[in-house]
């Protein structure tokens, strides 16, 4: 069945000892003799995986795709690519993590074009002999030579930038040791990764911003007056049920998340980012009163069109699709929200989406939750990660100086107390002593 299925240029197929069928990417010798040093490559046994669901997918795209590029160098054609990236480089490293699951399932969307800038600010990067990074072998990348890369970063042409140096070492750390597992003859068996115990220069860290309620609310009011009811809704439900921006931009909340059928009561967020689950409760019934929780947020939120399934989505207004609704791009939403800020008087000018998110966390520490209490709500999976988002705001310190004056007030009272019960204790054992004690005494005066 598997080998009457259309096959992509340069793979065969091998029946293996067990008798599946498995899938091989070969690039013919008389390309090798012209100079083509793409390596051979094993697909698996998974058709799908290896051509894709027509013959036309697949790793074997890839590799294919590759190779168009170095043929159409080779014989003098221009290349939208740019340079073919030689087996084996920095360049073929960074290019090749990108293909692998490390990149392509757990890097998010939002993060990848901060991850190519990285990729391509290392690679650009030019060293004493004049030659890019991104040309030399992969055991050429020393620990002293990333030592010499990482100084070169951090001294850009505009001034010190640590933050960028710190990303570099990080990003580089993680490519050495993914694609070192899957290609280990390329690295050095002595120093396999130079990133790692990297030395970085000490800077004093920025936190992000976080906005009060007052002002997320008076942001998300002064959208809808606007007529722009759509980021009103998203500054509101990164604060109040604190799912990433990204996320609900993207449209992974959907209507029926909210209030469904078999949960009238509560809104399902989805935090694509680790995989978790959240309920939040919407309101309670306690002796016939119901307590709706997030009341003005809901009030917001009835001002959205329903477009389509996802919760935050648009109309095209120019085009072929002229009227059709779609999900919102991340830029295209920011761009916004900074265009409202501006004409909302009392918005901050730090005001993000980030930023709502980041001070609905922040609202979590100033009820005084327990760490348990709070990754209920925000979805973390651990209390480290939980603890980093929230702010050292003075309504935390108000209430961590409370609970330590009660404390000093009741140490204080406390050795009142036994000052005091000790200056009575002559008397308890003059009253606790027997009558023939009390004789004896008399006696010797």
């Amino acid at each position: 069945m598997t080998l009457e299925r259309p096959l992509p240029r340069f793979v065969e197929v091998r029946r293996l000892a067990r008798g599946s069928a498995a899938f091989y990417f070969r690039i013919p010798t008389h390309y090798r003799n012209l100079g083509c040093e793409m390596a051979n490559e094993p697909l698996g046994t998974c058709y799908e995986a290896a051509c894709g669901d027509d013959g036309k997918g697949g790793r074997a795209a890839t590799l294919n795709a590759w190779f168009d590029e170095w043929n159409k160098q080779r014989r003098g054609q221009p290349d939208e690519q740019g340079k073919i990236s030689r087996y084996g480089t920095v360049d073929w490293l960074f290019r090749q993590y990108k293909t692998e699951k490390a990149y392509t399932e757990k890097v998010s969307p939002r993060s990848r074009p901060d991850y190519e800038r990285i990729m391509q600010l290392i690679c650009d990067t030019v060293g004493k002999s004049g030659r890019r990074i991104g040309e030399r072998q992969i055991l050429e990348v020393t620990p002293r030579a990333a030592d010499k890369i990482y100084d070169k970063i951090i001294n850009g042409p505009n001034g010190i930038r640590l933050r960028q140096g710190e990303k570099v070492v990080a990003l580089c750390r993680k490519v050495w040791r993914v694609m070192r597992r899957l290609h280990p003859e390329l690295f050095d068996k002595k120093h396999p990764n130079p990133w790692d115990d990297f030395t970085l220069k000490s800077r004093t860290r920025t936190k992000k911003h976080a906005v009060t309620r007052e002002e997320v609310y008076k942001f998300a009011w002064g959208c809808i007056k606007e007529g722009r009811p759509e980021p009103a809704a998203v500054a509101v439900i990164c604060f109040e049920w604190l799912q990433r921006p990204e996320n609900v931009v993207a449209g992974f909340l959907t209507w029926p998340d909210y209030r469904s059928k078999n949960w009238p009561h509560a809104v399902r967020i989805e935090h694509h980012k680790n995989k978790a689950l959240v309920w939040h409760p919407l309101e309670e019934t306690v002796e016939g009163e119901t307590v709706k929780f997030y009341a003005e947020a809901e009030d917001v939120l009835s001002h959205l069109p329903k477009l389509g399934v996802p919760m935050i989505m648009r109309r095209v207004e120019r085009g072929e699709r002229k009227g059709d609704a779609k999900v919102w791009s991340y830029p295209g939403m920011e761009k916004v929200v900074q265009q409202m800020r501006k004409k909302i008087d009392g918005v901050s000018k730090l005001f993000t989406l980030d930023a709502c998110r980041h001070g609905g966390m922040t609202e979590l520490e100033e009820a005084e939750l327990t760490d348990g209490q709070g990754r209920a709500l925000s979805g973390h999976k651990t209390a480290q990660a939980y603890r980093g988002y929230a702010k050292e705001t003075m309504a935390r310190a108000l209430a961590a100086t409370r609970k330590r004056h009660a404390h000093l007030l009741a140490q204080k009272e406390l050795d009142q107390q036994q000052i005091a019960d000790g200056a009575e204790s002559p008397g308890d054992e003059t009253r606790q002593m027997s009558p023939a004690t009390k004789t004896n005494i008399g006696s010797q005066r």
